[in-house]
Protein backbone atom coordinates (compact mmCIF):
# COMPACT_ATOMS: atom_id res chain seq x y z
CA UNK A 1 0.00 0.00 0.00
CA UNK A 2 0.94 3.74 -0.52
CA UNK A 3 -0.30 6.56 1.67
CA UNK A 4 -2.13 9.24 -0.06
CA UNK A 5 -2.35 12.48 1.12
CA UNK A 6 -4.05 14.33 -2.08
CA UNK A 7 -6.39 17.23 -2.73
CA UNK A 8 -9.86 16.05 -3.59
CA UNK A 9 -10.47 19.65 -4.42
CA UNK A 10 -11.14 21.46 -7.73
CA UNK A 11 -7.95 21.81 -10.27
CA UNK A 12 -4.68 21.75 -8.51
CA UNK A 13 -3.34 25.25 -7.30
CA UNK A 14 0.51 25.92 -6.93
CA UNK A 15 -0.41 28.49 -4.49
CA UNK A 16 -1.28 28.12 -0.77
CA UNK A 17 -4.88 28.62 -0.51
CA UNK A 18 -6.83 29.05 2.52
CA UNK A 19 -7.47 25.04 2.66
CA UNK A 20 -3.96 24.64 2.56
CA UNK A 21 -3.55 27.21 6.19
CA UNK A 22 -6.21 25.41 7.99
CA UNK A 23 -5.15 22.84 10.13
CA UNK A 24 -4.44 19.68 8.78
CA UNK A 25 -6.48 16.28 8.81
CA UNK A 26 -6.01 13.03 7.27
CA UNK A 27 -8.99 10.01 7.26
CA UNK A 28 -7.20 6.89 7.97
CA UNK A 29 -8.26 3.72 6.41
CA UNK A 30 -6.72 0.48 6.70
CA UNK A 31 -7.05 -2.97 4.70
CA UNK A 32 -7.25 -6.60 5.56
CA UNK A 33 -4.74 -8.23 4.22
CA UNK A 34 -3.80 -11.31 5.20
CA UNK A 35 -0.03 -12.82 3.21
CA UNK A 36 -2.03 -16.34 2.37
CA UNK A 37 -5.82 -14.95 0.77
CA UNK A 38 -4.93 -11.17 -0.27
CA UNK A 39 -7.96 -9.53 -1.66
CA UNK A 40 -8.96 -8.66 -5.23
CA UNK A 41 -7.25 -4.92 -6.85
CA UNK A 42 -10.86 -4.05 -8.01
CA UNK A 43 -12.70 -5.60 -4.89
CA UNK A 44 -10.71 -3.10 -2.62
CA UNK A 45 -10.53 -0.71 -4.21
CA UNK A 46 -14.91 -0.47 -4.68
CA UNK A 47 -14.96 -1.14 -0.82
CA UNK A 48 -12.56 1.89 0.31
CA UNK A 49 -14.80 3.89 -2.08
CA UNK A 50 -17.41 2.73 0.18
CA UNK A 51 -16.04 3.11 3.34
CA UNK A 52 -15.59 6.85 2.79
CA UNK A 53 -19.42 7.29 1.86
CA UNK A 54 -20.39 5.19 4.98
CA UNK A 55 -18.41 7.47 7.21
CA UNK A 56 -19.59 10.53 5.61
CA UNK A 57 -23.04 9.69 5.67
CA UNK A 58 -23.11 7.88 9.45
CA UNK A 59 -25.04 9.24 12.05
CA UNK A 60 -22.14 10.34 14.09
CA UNK A 61 -20.36 12.23 11.66
CA UNK A 62 -23.65 14.45 11.14
CA UNK A 63 -25.38 17.49 13.31
CA UNK A 64 -24.01 17.44 17.07
CA UNK A 65 -22.39 13.52 16.45
CA UNK A 66 -19.73 12.70 18.22
CA UNK A 67 -17.33 12.79 15.00
CA UNK A 68 -18.94 15.60 13.53
CA UNK A 69 -16.59 18.24 14.59
CA UNK A 70 -13.53 15.95 13.50
CA UNK A 71 -15.04 15.26 9.81
CA UNK A 72 -15.81 19.21 9.66
CA UNK A 73 -12.31 20.19 10.36
CA UNK A 74 -10.91 17.22 7.91
CA UNK A 75 -13.25 18.86 4.92
CA UNK A 76 -12.68 22.19 6.09
CA UNK A 77 -8.59 21.23 4.70
CA UNK A 78 -7.42 19.37 2.17
CA UNK A 79 -9.15 16.41 1.73
CA UNK A 80 -6.27 13.58 2.59
CA UNK A 81 -6.82 10.01 2.93
CA UNK A 82 -3.99 7.33 4.13
CA UNK A 83 -4.46 3.90 3.09
CA UNK A 84 -2.51 1.33 5.76
CA UNK A 85 -2.85 -3.07 5.84
CA UNK A 86 -3.08 -4.58 8.39
CA UNK A 87 -2.84 -8.39 8.99
CA UNK A 88 -3.96 -11.28 11.88
CA UNK A 89 -2.66 -9.04 15.66
CA UNK A 90 -2.59 -5.41 13.03
CA UNK A 91 -5.67 -6.18 11.75
CA UNK A 92 -8.00 -7.37 15.67
CA UNK A 93 -5.85 -3.53 17.48
CA UNK A 94 -7.20 -1.91 14.09
CA UNK A 95 -10.60 -3.03 14.49
CA UNK A 96 -10.70 -2.32 18.22
CA UNK A 97 -10.56 1.37 17.65
CA UNK A 98 -13.69 3.44 17.23
CA UNK A 99 -14.36 3.28 13.21
CA UNK A 100 -16.49 1.50 11.05
CA UNK A 101 -15.49 -2.01 8.58
CA UNK A 102 -16.68 -1.94 5.46
CA UNK A 103 -17.05 -5.50 3.17
CA UNK A 104 -16.95 -5.39 -0.20
CA UNK A 105 -18.88 -7.79 -2.66
CA UNK A 106 -16.06 -10.12 -2.98
CA UNK A 107 -14.87 -10.29 0.92
CA UNK A 108 -12.49 -7.32 1.31
CA UNK A 109 -12.15 -5.63 4.59
CA UNK A 110 -11.75 -1.93 4.92
CA UNK A 111 -11.99 -0.35 8.46
CA UNK A 112 -12.29 3.92 7.79
CA UNK A 113 -12.15 5.94 10.98
CA UNK A 114 -12.69 9.56 12.12
CA UNK A 115 -10.03 12.02 10.85
CA UNK A 116 -6.74 12.60 13.13
CA UNK A 117 -4.47 15.05 12.86
CA UNK A 118 -1.59 14.49 10.66
CA UNK A 119 1.13 13.94 12.92
CA UNK A 120 -1.80 12.69 15.75
CA UNK A 121 -1.92 9.16 14.66
CA UNK A 122 -3.27 5.95 17.49
CA UNK A 123 0.28 4.42 18.19
CA UNK A 124 -1.70 1.16 16.56
CA UNK A 125 -2.22 2.77 13.57
CA UNK A 126 1.04 4.41 12.91
CA UNK A 127 2.71 1.77 13.60
CA UNK A 128 1.48 -0.27 10.06
CA UNK A 129 2.51 -0.68 7.06
CA UNK A 130 1.82 2.33 4.55
CA UNK A 131 4.24 0.07 1.50
CA UNK A 132 5.20 -3.37 0.71
CA UNK A 133 2.20 -4.68 -0.85
CA UNK A 134 0.04 -4.72 -4.10
CA UNK A 135 -2.86 -6.19 -4.78
CA UNK A 136 -4.25 -7.58 -8.51
CA UNK A 137 -7.47 -9.01 -9.79
CA UNK A 138 -7.07 -12.49 -10.44
CA UNK A 139 -9.62 -11.99 -13.89
CA UNK A 140 -10.67 -9.07 -15.61
CA UNK A 141 -13.49 -7.13 -13.72
CA UNK A 142 -17.52 -7.41 -14.84
CA UNK A 143 -18.30 -4.14 -16.86
CA UNK A 144 -18.81 -1.78 -14.69
CA UNK A 145 -22.72 -1.41 -13.40
CA UNK A 146 -25.12 1.50 -14.98
CA UNK A 147 -27.44 1.75 -12.41
CA UNK A 148 -24.65 2.84 -10.08
CA UNK A 149 -22.03 5.45 -10.20
CA UNK A 150 -18.98 4.53 -11.65
CA UNK A 151 -15.43 6.17 -10.52
CA UNK A 152 -13.06 5.81 -13.52
CA UNK A 153 -9.28 5.39 -13.35
CA UNK A 154 -7.11 7.35 -15.46
CA UNK A 155 -5.37 4.79 -17.83
CA UNK A 156 -2.39 6.77 -18.53
CA UNK A 157 -0.98 6.77 -14.68
CA UNK A 158 0.18 3.42 -12.64
CA UNK A 159 -0.74 4.15 -9.47
CA UNK A 160 -0.05 1.58 -6.21
CA UNK A 161 -3.12 -0.29 -4.68
CA UNK A 162 -3.28 1.82 -1.86
CA UNK A 163 -2.63 5.04 -3.79
CA UNK A 164 -5.68 3.83 -6.13
CA UNK A 165 -7.97 2.96 -2.88
CA UNK A 166 -7.09 6.75 -1.73
CA UNK A 167 -8.57 8.08 -4.82
CA UNK A 168 -11.58 5.97 -5.43
CA UNK A 169 -12.91 7.37 -2.00
CA UNK A 170 -11.81 11.09 -3.21
CA UNK A 171 -13.81 10.10 -6.72
CA UNK A 172 -17.07 8.87 -4.37
CA UNK A 173 -16.93 12.06 -2.17
CA UNK A 174 -17.26 14.25 -4.84
CA UNK A 175 -20.07 11.99 -6.20
CA UNK A 176 -21.73 12.44 -2.89
CA UNK A 177 -21.00 16.23 -2.47
CA UNK A 178 -22.82 16.66 -6.20
CA UNK A 179 -25.96 14.95 -5.21
CA UNK A 180 -28.96 16.79 -3.21
CA UNK A 181 -30.00 15.54 0.27
CA UNK A 182 -32.98 12.94 -1.18
CA UNK A 183 -30.60 11.45 -3.75
CA UNK A 184 -28.19 11.17 -1.06
CA UNK A 185 -30.25 9.53 0.67
CA UNK A 186 -31.51 6.53 -2.20
CA UNK A 187 -27.88 6.46 -2.86
CA UNK A 188 -27.01 5.51 1.10
CA UNK A 189 -30.30 2.90 1.32
CA UNK A 190 -29.07 1.09 -2.29
CA UNK A 191 -26.21 0.59 -0.26
CA UNK A 192 -24.34 2.62 -2.31
CA UNK A 193 -23.91 1.05 -5.39
CA UNK A 194 -20.88 1.51 -7.16
CA UNK A 195 -18.09 0.50 -9.37
CA UNK A 196 -13.95 1.57 -9.67
CA UNK A 197 -12.93 0.76 -13.87
CA UNK A 198 -9.96 1.94 -15.64
CA UNK A 199 -10.96 3.86 -18.42
CA UNK A 200 -9.08 1.88 -20.95
CA UNK A 201 -9.72 3.71 -23.92
CA UNK A 202 -7.71 7.03 -24.33
CA UNK A 203 -10.65 8.83 -26.13
CA UNK A 204 -13.50 7.82 -23.60
CA UNK A 205 -10.58 9.04 -20.83
CA UNK A 206 -10.78 12.56 -22.79
CA UNK A 207 -14.45 13.04 -23.24
CA UNK A 208 -15.03 11.90 -19.23
CA UNK A 209 -12.43 14.29 -18.15
CA UNK A 210 -14.35 17.65 -20.01
CA UNK A 211 -17.34 16.38 -19.69
CA UNK A 212 -17.93 18.59 -16.73
CA UNK A 213 -17.95 15.75 -13.95
CA UNK A 214 -16.58 16.03 -10.75
CA UNK A 215 -12.95 15.00 -11.37
CA UNK A 216 -9.92 14.21 -8.77
CA UNK A 217 -6.52 16.26 -8.96
CA UNK A 218 -4.17 15.29 -7.39
CA UNK A 219 -1.66 17.38 -5.35
CA UNK A 220 1.26 16.01 -6.44
CA UNK A 221 2.69 14.81 -2.64
CA UNK A 222 3.40 11.03 -3.30
CA UNK A 223 3.84 8.90 -6.90
CA UNK A 224 2.49 11.50 -9.06
CA UNK A 225 3.06 14.95 -10.65
CA UNK A 226 0.85 17.68 -9.10
CA UNK A 227 -2.23 18.24 -10.92
CA UNK A 228 -2.85 14.95 -12.59
CA UNK A 229 -6.23 13.97 -13.00
CA UNK A 230 -6.95 10.53 -11.38
CA UNK A 231 -10.53 9.55 -11.23
CA UNK A 232 -13.79 10.74 -12.92
CA UNK A 233 -17.19 10.19 -11.44
CA UNK A 234 -20.11 9.25 -14.08
CA UNK A 235 -23.62 9.01 -12.86
CA UNK A 236 -25.87 5.72 -13.08
CA UNK A 237 -27.28 5.52 -16.81
CA UNK A 238 -30.59 3.94 -15.51
CA UNK A 239 -31.83 3.18 -12.63
CA UNK A 240 -34.34 4.65 -10.41
CA UNK A 241 -32.51 7.65 -9.81
CA UNK A 242 -30.28 10.34 -11.61
CA UNK A 243 -27.82 12.71 -10.39
CA UNK A 244 -26.67 16.05 -11.51
CA UNK A 245 -23.63 14.05 -12.75
CA UNK A 246 -24.56 13.45 -16.35
CA UNK A 247 -22.67 10.58 -18.82
CA UNK A 248 -20.56 11.08 -21.35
Amino acid sequence: MTSDDTSADSPFRSEPTARDEAPQFVLPLVVHIERAAPPARTDALETAARAVLTILSDERSLGDGEWAQAMRDWQDARIRKVVRRARGAEWRRAEALDGITVTGSGGTEVRVYPPVPLDGWPKDLARLQVSGTDLDDPEPPAPADPAGVTLWLNPDLDMTAGKAMAQAGHGAQLAWWELPEPRRKEWREAGFPLSVRVADDPARWTALTRAGLPVVRDAGFTEIAPGSCTVVAEGPRDGNWQPDLGHV
